[in-house]
């Protein structure tokens, strides 16, 4: 597909746009389909099951954690919601990355993110046959997850407001599902639950203390509370989808980082003042579930189990949009095979299908490398939304200046504190690179994505000199789809 621009109004070069891409897709989501993309995208398996080793190593500190960790996705969140709602693009990150930085940078950005969704289609379809045979023993875990990818097609395939109205209630059910649990720990907590104990601040002090592992384990739980919030990102892709891309990224942006706040945050604080925080329920079957067997409510587990798959499945649905429109873009801006950019009604078929086989190819490398190409795969993707966050906050360093002095009138939306709190995002990102590497655990998988993010950056690089490109350019002349 063609490269279409926009000439800038100051006479810089025209940066690579989406912006043919972004006129071909439909415009068919509406807002309160961004505002659930926003959450369906992040609340999954880390938060149900994955926060259990958060709390193991933590304790009662995972709150602080994922408090702070919290805190850092709200500035990226509030970063990439700037640059969104100034110039909305299906490309997201990756086309504010090459407006800011160049060519090389958007198509590391991009082409990462592309295989962590990929991975995680796979990732998330495997949890959820496990749950599913679970209840079918004897049926093959790998049948349920190409039923799933073929469902998921589905809806990716016949249009956006399909694939919208079906992730809207999707995430709806997994909102009320944590929203019943909050409010319910909570009337445990204050004594009001009938045949409920209050245990008071017994949990939060008892067994070890409130940081019972130190600051080694509170590190620990920083650490798997970062990737637990990865899928955020997604609802400013389907912003340029959106009948209106400005307003509704920028409230979309606005609405989910408090929502993602209280459910995560909220949610840790709940379970480990009512649940010993050593309990071995917290790991093994996960902490939600020790939460609701705590309060004595029957059929814990199962209802659990049907809360996980829907978070799962849901989260399936919204990467497998994400990678589709992430290539798509990618394409559009002469970054991918051009078949992957072919828009059929509105929906880039091409980057549906090939984006869904992968996720399968990850699934079927799980049963026949286990041992070595399986868990390469995952530890290479391991780090990598950290990169795209790093990504996220030098591009907003520097097109905040460009649309200040040329376009101040797209400023929707604004950092907080700029430039200060960007500064401070991407040092605390710095950080945590520093704490993965003194990990072993973490050091794996920072070297995995390492040498991802470096083979990307150099086949990037090679293409822009071979093309004569540039990079930097005028942002607000890149185009704002729609």
């Amino acid at each position: 597909m063609p490269r279409t621009s926009v000439p800038p109004p100051t006479g810089t070069p025209a940066a690579p746009s989406d912006n043919g891409t972004d006129s071909a897709l439909t415009h068919g989501l509406k807002q309160r389909h961004l505002s659930m993309i926003a959450l369906g995208g992040v609340i999954g398996a880390g938060l149900f099951v994955g926060s259990g080793a958060g709390i193991a190593a933590a304790g009662p500190s995972v709150v602080i954690a994922y408090a702070v960790s919290g805190l850092l996705v709200m500035l990226v969140m509030r970063m990439l919601g700037e640059m969104s709602a100034a110039n909305p693009a299906s490309g997201s990150f990756s086309v504010h990355a090459e407006r800011a930085i160049g060519p090389w940078a958007g198509f590391t950005a991009g082409w990462a993110f592309w295989v962590l969704l990929c991975v995680a289609v796979g990732l998330e379809g495997i949890g959820a046959a496990k749950i599913v045979t679970g209840w079918l023993p004897g049926t093959p875990e790998w049948a349920w997850v190409a039923l799933f990818v073929v469902v998921f097609l589905g809806t990716n395939l016949a249009s956006v407001t399909k694939f919208g109205e079906f992730e809207f209630w999707f995430a709806a059910l997994k909102v009320v599902a944590i929203t019943l649990f909050l409010v319910l720990g909570v009337l445990a907590i204050l004594g009001v639950l009938p045949d409920t104990d209050a245990p008071g601040t017994a949990n939060l002090g008892g067994g070890g203390g409130f940081m019972p592992n130190g600051s080694e384990g509170l590190v620990i739980g920083l650490l798997a509370s970062v990737f637990a919030y990865g899928g955020l990102e997604t609802v400013t892709i389907a912003a340029a989808e959106s009948e209106d891309p400005v307003r509704g990224v920028a409230k979309a942006v606005r609405t989910a980082m408090w929502r993602i706040a209280l459910f995560y945050v909220g949610s840790m604080a709940v379970i480990v003042t009512l649940v010993p925080w050593d309990d071995p329920k917290v790991v093994e079957v996960g902490p939600f579930y020790a939460a609701l067997d705590h309060l004595g409510i029957s059929g814990a587990a199962e209802i659990m189990n049907v809360v996980i798959l829907v978070a799962l499945l849901s989260a399936m649905n919204a990467n497998v949009y994400g990678a589709s429109r992430m290539a798509c873009s990618l394409v559009a801006r002469g970054q991918g095979p051009k078949r992957l950019g072919r828009v059929s009604s509105g929906v880039p078929r091409g980057a549906v299908l090939v984006s869904s086989a992968f996720g399968f190819l990850c699934v079927l490398l799980s049963y026949w490398r286990p041992d070595d190409v399986f868990p390469w795969l995952l530890n290479m993707t391991g780090a990598v939304i950290l990169v795209v966050w790093i990504f996220i906050a030098v591009s907003q360093l520097i097109l905040r200046g460009r649309l200040e002095r040329e376009e101040p009138q797209k400023l929707v939306v604004r950092m907080w504190l700029f430039p200060a709190l960007t500064v401070a995002a991407l040092l605390a990102m710095a950080g945590i690179f520093f704490l993965m590497l003194r990990q072993p655990d973490t050091r794996d998988q920072l070297l995995a994505t390492g040498a991802l993010t470096a083979l990307l950056i150099a086949i990037g690089v090679v293409r822009q000199r071979r093309s004569g490109e540039t990079g930097t350019t005028d942002a607000g002349s890149a185009g704002a789809s729609s």
